[in-house]
């Protein structure tokens, strides 16, 4: 008999543990390990240099000047076009999500064009007045919003740049250095730790020359210059990022 209540008292026992374990709360799920760890915001701030290259195009036109024997003659508006390519400094401020900034370049030009057209043709037989530019520089402010990795932006500010004009042949030029004024707008990206891309339109109004000695004898013409310039550009961030 005592033998039979240890046998009950040891299956009862058993019985109370398994039930126990059965009602027991699962134990707290491991968390699972991140492969792709949090990382801290873009920061746009800081000088930086880069280079650019693209392509510009636009117009030109020769006018005789009113003060000329030919006043008011012209040989009407022409294209022009070339590559561009050169260097960049800047330095970006960034205050939340909005980023302020000056840049300046200067780019070697191969921007041309040429007419036959109107009097230029009476100038001299089987020549043509071409308009040329061999450099362009900018100095600009950037007014842009932050995407985190993303920076959309528009610019305005001084254009410089060389302008040549003259008769071809002979192929001589008279020449100025013009100041005028440049506005447009950009993306950039940052696809690496302080490393950027861009793309970004500028349109460039050069002003006008007076061309004289090598514009066909004595008589001065205003020659104008403006171009829409398209480009890529590669820069460098230098401080933390």
């Amino acid at each position: 008999m005592k033998r039979m209540l240890v046998v009950a008292a040891l299956m009862f026992a058993g019985v109370e543990a398994t039930l126990a374990a059965d009602i027991a709360p699962p134990p707290a799920p491991v968390p699972p390990t991140s492969y792709f760890p949090a990382t801290a915001p873009i920061n746009w701030g800081g000088f930086y240099v880069g280079v650019n290259g693209g392509y510009g195009f636009g117009t030109s036109n020769w006018t005789a000047a009113a003060a000329s024997p030919a006043a008011g003659a012209t040989i009407g508006s022409f294209n022009t076009s070339g590559l561009l390519v050169g260097g960049t400094l800047g330095l970006n401020l960034q205050a939340g999500a909005f980023l302020f900034g000056v840049e300046t370049d200067a780019d070697w030009s191969t921007v041309h064009g040429n007419s036959s057209n109107g009097y230029c043709n009476a100038i001299t037989a089987n020549a043509t007045c071409e308009t040329k530019s061999d450099w362009l520089g900018t100095g600009r402010l950037r007014i842009g919003y932050v995407f985190d990795r993303v920076l959309l932006y528009g610019t305005g500010g001084i254009a410089f740049g060389n302008v040549q004009a003259g008769l071809n042949p002979p192929a001589t030029f008279d020449s100025a250095t013009n100041i005028g004024w440049t506005a447009g707008a950009g993306v950039e990206f940052a696809f690496a730790e302080n490393w950027t891309a861009k793309l970004e339109y500028l349109y460039v109004d050069l002003g006008s020359m007076s061309c004289s000695v090598n514009c066909g004898l004595a008589v001065p013409f205003t020659v104008p210059l403006t171009e829409k310039v398209v480009r890529a550009g590669v820069n460098f961030k230098f401080g933390p990022w």
